[in-house]
């Protein structure tokens, strides 16, 4: 890593923080609650799109690997270890990771028999993984069960919310951008080619799920942790279909694309509010015309920056 490297993100986590301590009190708590649900928004829009837009696999259950993030977390912090290490804001961080880790675990076991699966079969093992963890977790009464999990200390904020979204990106674009990248994208473009060029596919398949997860697992601890109270309602099949929404609008493999989803659907909701129950019938329509005007999303496979290069002159 360079030294411009190193100034750049040093800068960039500064900027963060100095943000986060401008509008923690000058801000109304409403826009600030929707801005951090939007930075939770986007790392599992970044995540997923590791796995359906990077690795052209179909995952439906994300929002299973979010709940073992955020109930490992809150385990750890509420029931396990209660007035700990776990209660300061260092420990709330590596709960957070080891929720993360957990979930990567998790996505590591579901990733391995889903390795002989494509398409719709894909999807359907891991919606059913999906309603599989929110049923045990229903059924867990040291984790609160069907009533939910309260008193998580409210440890998330502005700043740990975007940092992880700065973490998440930085990781993704790097990893993108590198030859087991360039792999993962291969199996995307034709697998079968990638296989006979001497790619490892089922490796990577197995390396894009748990890498997905981990980060949905992080999505999840914060959320637990900025909302203080989680209940199994919170990660249905409804969640899931919400963050595929946001990798399909934005553009399926284009980082910014989930960035731009992510924002749109969580919180053009929140402006439709206006409208009352008009809401639910305008806002489904606005999905609908834009996949009709952009079938491959808001930015198909391009990201932001590629529309300020200049095209190359022609002699």
């Amino acid at each position: 890593m360079s030294l411009r490297h190193m100034i750049l993100y040093i800068g960039s986590i500064t900027l963060i923080f100095l943000v986060g301590l401008i509008i923690q009190d000058q801000l109304n708590p409403y826009i600030l609650r929707v801005i951090i649900n939007t930075g939770i928004a986007i790392i599992l829009s970044l995540s997923l799109n590791l796995v359906n837009g990077c690795a052209g696999q179909f995952s439906l259950g994300h929002a299973g690997f979010m709940g073992v993030g955020a109930y490992v977390s809150a385990a750890l912090t509420t029931r396990l270890f209660p007035d700990s290490l776990f209660q300061t804001i260092p420990g709330t961080g590596l709960a957070i990771i080891l929720g993360g880790i957990a979930a990567g675990v998790a996505g590591y076991l579901v990733g391995l028999p889903s390795l002989r699966l494509k398409g719709d079969y894909l999807a359907i093992v891991t919606l059913g993984f999906g309603e599989i963890i929110r049923i045990v977790f229903l059924n867990i009464p040291f984790i609160g069960g069907a009533v939910g999990l309260a008193g998580i200390p409210l440890s998330a904020n502005f700043f740990w919310v975007y940092f992880w979204v700065f973490v998440t990106f930085l990781f993704l674009f790097r990893l993108i951008r590198s030859s087991h990248g360039r792999a993962i994208l291969a199996i995307r473009e034709d697998e079968l080619a990638a296989e006979l060029m001497g790619i490892p596919t089922a490796k990577y398949k197995v390396i894009a799920f748990v890498l997905s997860s981990f980060f949905a697992g992080i999505a999840g601890g914060l959320f637990a942790h900025y909302q203080g109270f989680i209940d199994p309602n919170s990660f249905s099949f409804i969640r899931s279909v919400e963050i595929v929404i946001m990798v399909v609008l934005g553009g399926m493999g284009s980082l910014s694309g989930a960035f731009a989803g992510a924002i749109i659907v969580t919180v053009l909701p929140e402006l439709l509010r206006v409208f009352n129950s008009y809401r639910l019938v305008i806002f489904p329509l606005l999905l609908i015309v834009t996949m009709i005007w952009k079938p491959s999303g808001l930015f198909g496979f391009r990201e932001i920056w590629n529309f300020f290069k200049r095209a190359p002159k022609t002699s």
